[in-house]
Protein backbone atom coordinates (compact mmCIF):
# COMPACT_ATOMS: atom_id res chain seq x y z
CA UNK A 1 0.00 0.00 0.00
CA UNK A 2 2.92 2.07 0.66
CA UNK A 3 4.54 1.40 -2.47
CA UNK A 4 1.65 2.14 -4.58
CA UNK A 5 1.15 5.15 -2.45
CA UNK A 6 4.85 6.53 -3.38
CA UNK A 7 4.60 5.76 -6.95
CA UNK A 8 1.50 7.36 -7.40
CA UNK A 9 3.11 10.49 -5.73
CA UNK A 10 6.26 9.93 -7.66
CA UNK A 11 4.01 9.97 -11.06
CA UNK A 12 2.23 13.16 -10.01
CA UNK A 13 5.44 15.05 -8.83
CA UNK A 14 7.07 14.39 -12.15
CA UNK A 15 3.79 14.99 -14.25
CA UNK A 16 3.23 18.32 -12.17
CA UNK A 17 7.03 18.82 -12.71
CA UNK A 18 7.14 18.19 -16.43
CA UNK A 19 4.21 20.52 -17.11
CA UNK A 20 5.91 23.47 -14.90
CA UNK A 21 9.11 22.42 -16.71
CA UNK A 22 6.77 22.84 -20.53
CA UNK A 23 5.11 26.27 -19.63
CA UNK A 24 8.43 27.41 -18.44
CA UNK A 25 10.59 26.22 -21.23
CA UNK A 26 7.71 27.91 -23.71
CA UNK A 27 8.04 31.02 -22.19
CA UNK A 28 11.52 31.48 -22.45
CA UNK A 29 11.29 30.42 -26.48
CA UNK A 30 8.76 32.70 -27.13
CA UNK A 31 11.24 35.27 -25.50
CA UNK A 32 14.07 34.17 -27.41
CA UNK A 33 11.82 34.27 -30.66
CA UNK A 34 11.09 37.75 -29.73
CA UNK A 35 14.98 38.91 -29.40
CA UNK A 36 16.05 36.88 -32.74
CA UNK A 37 13.12 38.61 -34.46
CA UNK A 38 14.77 41.82 -33.59
CA UNK A 39 18.31 41.00 -34.58
CA UNK A 40 19.53 43.27 -37.11
CA UNK A 41 16.87 46.05 -36.82
CA UNK A 42 19.05 49.15 -35.26
CA UNK A 43 17.73 50.43 -31.81
CA UNK A 44 16.58 49.89 -28.29
CA UNK A 45 13.30 48.08 -27.89
CA UNK A 46 11.16 46.87 -25.10
CA UNK A 47 8.56 44.46 -24.44
CA UNK A 48 5.95 43.60 -21.58
CA UNK A 49 3.08 40.50 -22.04
CA UNK A 50 1.04 39.69 -19.72
CA UNK A 51 -2.11 37.45 -19.59
CA UNK A 52 -5.26 39.44 -18.02
CA UNK A 53 -6.46 36.29 -16.08
CA UNK A 54 -2.60 34.89 -15.08
CA UNK A 55 -0.08 37.16 -13.99
CA UNK A 56 2.23 34.65 -14.02
CA UNK A 57 2.14 34.00 -17.56
CA UNK A 58 4.46 37.28 -18.73
CA UNK A 59 7.28 38.39 -20.10
CA UNK A 60 9.45 41.72 -19.52
CA UNK A 61 12.05 42.78 -21.85
CA UNK A 62 14.41 45.43 -20.58
CA UNK A 63 10.76 46.85 -19.07
CA UNK A 64 12.26 49.28 -17.46
CA UNK A 65 13.97 51.36 -19.63
CA UNK A 66 12.99 54.45 -20.10
CA UNK A 67 11.31 55.94 -23.56
CA UNK A 68 10.11 58.92 -25.11
CA UNK A 69 6.28 58.73 -24.29
CA UNK A 70 5.47 60.17 -27.76
CA UNK A 71 1.37 59.72 -28.17
CA UNK A 72 1.23 56.42 -25.48
CA UNK A 73 0.71 59.62 -22.89
CA UNK A 74 -2.55 60.48 -24.31
CA UNK A 75 -3.88 56.73 -22.50
CA UNK A 76 -2.76 58.67 -19.16
CA UNK A 77 -4.88 61.59 -20.13
CA UNK A 78 -7.98 59.62 -21.06
CA UNK A 79 -7.89 58.14 -17.83
CA UNK A 80 -7.88 61.44 -16.04
CA UNK A 81 -10.19 63.14 -18.02
CA UNK A 82 -12.38 59.94 -17.22
CA UNK A 83 -11.55 60.15 -13.55
CA UNK A 84 -12.49 63.84 -13.22
CA UNK A 85 -16.07 62.85 -14.88
CA UNK A 86 -16.70 60.31 -12.29
CA UNK A 87 -15.69 62.90 -9.75
CA UNK A 88 -18.42 65.29 -11.29
CA UNK A 89 -15.72 67.90 -11.50
CA UNK A 90 -16.84 67.76 -15.11
CA UNK A 91 -19.34 66.43 -17.67
CA UNK A 92 -17.79 64.53 -20.47
CA UNK A 93 -20.77 66.10 -22.70
CA UNK A 94 -19.76 69.98 -21.25
CA UNK A 95 -18.93 72.34 -24.13
CA UNK A 96 -15.18 73.57 -24.10
CA UNK A 97 -13.27 75.83 -26.61
CA UNK A 98 -11.29 74.53 -29.36
CA UNK A 99 -8.39 77.34 -29.32
CA UNK A 100 -4.64 76.99 -30.42
CA UNK A 101 -2.94 78.65 -27.97
CA UNK A 102 -0.53 77.15 -24.94
CA UNK A 103 2.36 78.23 -22.61
CA UNK A 104 5.73 76.86 -22.91
CA UNK A 105 6.21 74.26 -19.45
CA UNK A 106 9.88 76.54 -19.72
CA UNK A 107 8.54 80.49 -19.26
CA UNK A 108 5.44 80.57 -20.02
CA UNK A 109 5.51 81.57 -23.57
CA UNK A 110 3.06 80.95 -25.92
CA UNK A 111 2.96 78.87 -29.14
CA UNK A 112 0.66 77.10 -30.94
CA UNK A 113 -0.14 74.01 -33.13
CA UNK A 114 0.86 73.20 -36.62
CA UNK A 115 -1.90 71.46 -38.69
CA UNK A 116 0.77 70.04 -41.21
CA UNK A 117 2.32 68.10 -37.96
CA UNK A 118 -0.87 66.73 -36.51
CA UNK A 119 -2.36 63.43 -37.72
CA UNK A 120 -6.12 64.86 -37.06
CA UNK A 121 -6.86 68.22 -39.00
CA UNK A 122 -10.87 68.78 -38.58
CA UNK A 123 -10.09 70.36 -35.27
CA UNK A 124 -8.06 73.34 -36.87
CA UNK A 125 -11.34 73.80 -38.82
CA UNK A 126 -13.06 74.88 -35.96
CA UNK A 127 -11.03 76.89 -33.91
CA UNK A 128 -12.60 79.30 -31.66
CA UNK A 129 -15.94 77.41 -31.25
CA UNK A 130 -16.75 74.78 -28.54
CA UNK A 131 -16.75 70.75 -28.91
CA UNK A 132 -16.97 68.35 -25.76
CA UNK A 133 -14.86 66.74 -23.54
CA UNK A 134 -15.82 63.47 -25.36
CA UNK A 135 -14.90 64.42 -28.51
CA UNK A 136 -11.92 65.71 -27.90
CA UNK A 137 -10.73 62.33 -26.29
CA UNK A 138 -12.05 60.20 -29.01
CA UNK A 139 -10.21 62.20 -31.70
CA UNK A 140 -7.00 62.24 -28.87
CA UNK A 141 -6.94 58.22 -28.94
CA UNK A 142 -8.82 57.13 -32.07
CA UNK A 143 -7.01 59.52 -34.65
CA UNK A 144 -4.34 60.86 -32.07
CA UNK A 145 -5.24 64.74 -32.12
CA UNK A 146 -2.48 66.65 -30.86
CA UNK A 147 -4.48 69.54 -30.67
CA UNK A 148 -7.49 67.96 -28.31
CA UNK A 149 -4.68 66.78 -25.97
CA UNK A 150 -2.79 69.80 -25.51
CA UNK A 151 -6.26 71.37 -24.83
CA UNK A 152 -7.51 68.85 -22.66
CA UNK A 153 -3.82 68.87 -20.66
CA UNK A 154 -4.30 72.29 -20.55
CA UNK A 155 -7.27 71.84 -18.61
CA UNK A 156 -6.74 68.85 -16.49
CA UNK A 157 -3.12 69.62 -15.60
CA UNK A 158 0.07 67.84 -16.23
CA UNK A 159 0.92 67.48 -12.79
CA UNK A 160 -2.46 65.96 -12.04
CA UNK A 161 -2.43 63.33 -14.50
CA UNK A 162 1.14 61.98 -13.60
CA UNK A 163 0.05 62.13 -10.01
CA UNK A 164 -2.96 59.91 -10.82
CA UNK A 165 -0.56 57.50 -12.59
CA UNK A 166 1.20 57.35 -9.57
CA UNK A 167 -1.86 56.35 -7.84
CA UNK A 168 -2.21 53.47 -10.18
CA UNK A 169 1.03 52.52 -9.28
CA UNK A 170 2.98 53.21 -12.64
CA UNK A 171 6.07 54.82 -10.92
CA UNK A 172 8.03 56.12 -13.85
CA UNK A 173 6.02 57.55 -16.61
CA UNK A 174 5.77 61.19 -16.76
CA UNK A 175 3.40 63.42 -18.07
CA UNK A 176 4.99 67.20 -18.17
CA UNK A 177 4.01 68.86 -21.23
CA UNK A 178 1.65 68.85 -24.29
CA UNK A 179 2.75 68.29 -27.44
CA UNK A 180 5.34 70.45 -29.20
CA UNK A 181 6.39 72.63 -26.98
CA UNK A 182 9.47 73.16 -28.61
CA UNK A 183 11.01 75.36 -25.16
CA UNK A 184 10.72 72.25 -23.26
CA UNK A 185 11.78 69.97 -25.81
CA UNK A 186 15.15 71.54 -26.39
CA UNK A 187 15.85 71.39 -22.58
CA UNK A 188 15.35 67.54 -22.65
CA UNK A 189 11.80 68.33 -20.97
CA UNK A 190 9.87 65.46 -22.67
CA UNK A 191 6.85 63.21 -21.23
CA UNK A 192 8.84 59.84 -20.50
CA UNK A 193 7.50 56.28 -19.87
CA UNK A 194 8.22 52.53 -19.58
CA UNK A 195 7.21 49.65 -20.95
CA UNK A 196 5.84 48.11 -17.32
CA UNK A 197 4.23 51.37 -16.44
CA UNK A 198 1.81 51.36 -19.52
CA UNK A 199 1.57 47.52 -18.94
CA UNK A 200 0.26 48.31 -15.38
CA UNK A 201 -1.75 50.82 -16.92
CA UNK A 202 -3.40 48.39 -19.11
CA UNK A 203 -3.90 46.20 -16.72
CA UNK A 204 -5.96 48.32 -14.55
CA UNK A 205 -8.14 48.61 -17.80
CA UNK A 206 -8.36 45.34 -18.64
CA UNK A 207 -9.41 43.94 -14.92
CA UNK A 208 -12.04 46.78 -14.39
CA UNK A 209 -10.42 48.35 -11.66
CA UNK A 210 -10.04 51.54 -12.81
CA UNK A 211 -12.26 54.40 -11.81
CA UNK A 212 -15.54 52.57 -12.37
CA UNK A 213 -17.01 49.80 -14.66
CA UNK A 214 -18.96 52.04 -16.24
CA UNK A 215 -15.78 54.32 -17.05
CA UNK A 216 -13.93 51.45 -17.84
CA UNK A 217 -16.22 50.14 -20.36
CA UNK A 218 -16.27 53.74 -22.27
CA UNK A 219 -13.06 54.34 -22.11
CA UNK A 220 -11.80 50.56 -23.82
CA UNK A 221 -14.40 51.47 -26.32
CA UNK A 222 -12.49 54.75 -27.60
CA UNK A 223 -9.47 52.46 -27.36
CA UNK A 224 -11.00 49.60 -29.52
CA UNK A 225 -11.90 52.55 -32.01
CA UNK A 226 -8.26 53.08 -33.20
CA UNK A 227 -7.10 54.10 -36.31
CA UNK A 228 -3.85 53.42 -36.24
CA UNK A 229 -3.13 49.14 -36.79
CA UNK A 230 0.23 48.90 -38.12
CA UNK A 231 2.00 47.41 -35.14
CA UNK A 232 0.25 45.20 -32.99
CA UNK A 233 -3.10 44.69 -34.49
CA UNK A 234 -1.83 44.26 -38.06
CA UNK A 235 -1.42 40.45 -38.50
CA UNK A 236 -3.89 39.48 -36.17
CA UNK A 237 -6.40 37.38 -37.33
CA UNK A 238 -8.91 39.90 -38.86
CA UNK A 239 -11.80 41.23 -36.11
CA UNK A 240 -9.48 40.65 -33.26
CA UNK A 241 -10.57 43.48 -30.54
CA UNK A 242 -7.78 45.30 -29.54
CA UNK A 243 -7.93 48.43 -27.64
CA UNK A 244 -4.30 50.45 -28.00
CA UNK A 245 -2.68 53.56 -28.08
CA UNK A 246 0.18 53.92 -30.66
CA UNK A 247 2.76 56.63 -30.74
CA UNK A 248 5.49 57.55 -32.38
CA UNK A 249 7.94 60.34 -33.17
CA UNK A 250 11.07 60.35 -35.52
CA UNK A 251 13.16 57.33 -34.61
CA UNK A 252 10.13 56.24 -32.45
CA UNK A 253 7.36 53.57 -32.85
CA UNK A 254 5.42 52.38 -29.79
CA UNK A 255 2.32 50.79 -29.75
CA UNK A 256 0.45 49.70 -26.42
CA UNK A 257 -2.65 47.77 -25.28
CA UNK A 258 -4.82 44.87 -24.39
CA UNK A 259 -5.43 41.86 -27.41
CA UNK A 260 -9.17 40.18 -26.51
CA UNK A 261 -9.88 36.67 -27.42
CA UNK A 262 -13.44 36.43 -26.34
CA UNK A 263 -14.75 35.26 -22.84
CA UNK A 264 -13.42 37.89 -20.71
CA UNK A 265 -9.98 36.26 -21.95
CA UNK A 266 -6.79 38.27 -23.61
CA UNK A 267 -3.57 39.37 -22.70
CA UNK A 268 -1.51 43.01 -22.24
CA UNK A 269 1.35 43.75 -24.80
CA UNK A 270 3.26 47.08 -25.05
CA UNK A 271 6.20 47.74 -27.45
CA UNK A 272 8.31 50.67 -27.42
CA UNK A 273 11.22 51.37 -29.44
CA UNK A 274 13.52 54.28 -29.77
CA UNK A 275 17.39 55.05 -31.49
CA UNK A 276 15.24 53.49 -34.56
CA UNK A 277 15.41 55.08 -37.41
CA UNK A 278 14.12 52.32 -40.26
CA UNK A 279 10.34 52.64 -39.79
CA UNK A 280 9.15 50.13 -41.79
CA UNK A 281 11.14 47.36 -40.21
CA UNK A 282 10.10 48.22 -36.62
CA UNK A 283 6.59 47.80 -38.07
CA UNK A 284 7.21 44.43 -39.46
CA UNK A 285 8.81 43.28 -36.71
CA UNK A 286 6.11 44.82 -33.89
CA UNK A 287 3.66 43.10 -36.13
CA UNK A 288 5.46 39.73 -36.35
CA UNK A 289 6.19 39.70 -32.47
CA UNK A 290 2.51 39.91 -31.61
CA UNK A 291 1.16 37.48 -33.85
CA UNK A 292 4.07 35.05 -32.24
CA UNK A 293 2.16 36.12 -28.62
CA UNK A 294 -1.29 35.69 -29.94
CA UNK A 295 -0.30 32.52 -31.48
CA UNK A 296 1.48 30.98 -28.30
CA UNK A 297 -1.46 32.37 -26.01
CA UNK A 298 -4.03 30.72 -27.77
CA UNK A 299 -1.59 27.50 -27.74
CA UNK A 300 -1.57 27.60 -24.07
CA UNK A 301 -5.56 27.97 -22.81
Amino acid sequence: MKLNYTIISLILFLFIGCTESKRSFHKEDLQVKILNRLVGIEGDFAIAYKDINDAEKHILINADERFHAASTMKTPVLIELYKRAENTDLNLEDSILIKNEFKSIVDGSLFTMGVSEDSEKDLYLNLNKNTTFYALAYEMITRSSNLATNILIDYLGAENITNTMRDLGADSINVLRGVEDLKAYRQGLSNSTTARDLLVIFDHLSTGTLISKKANVEMLKILKDQVYNDMISAKLPKGTPVAHKTGWITNVHHDSGIVFTGNDEGYILVFLSKNAPDRDAVLEASADISRMIYDSYNTLK
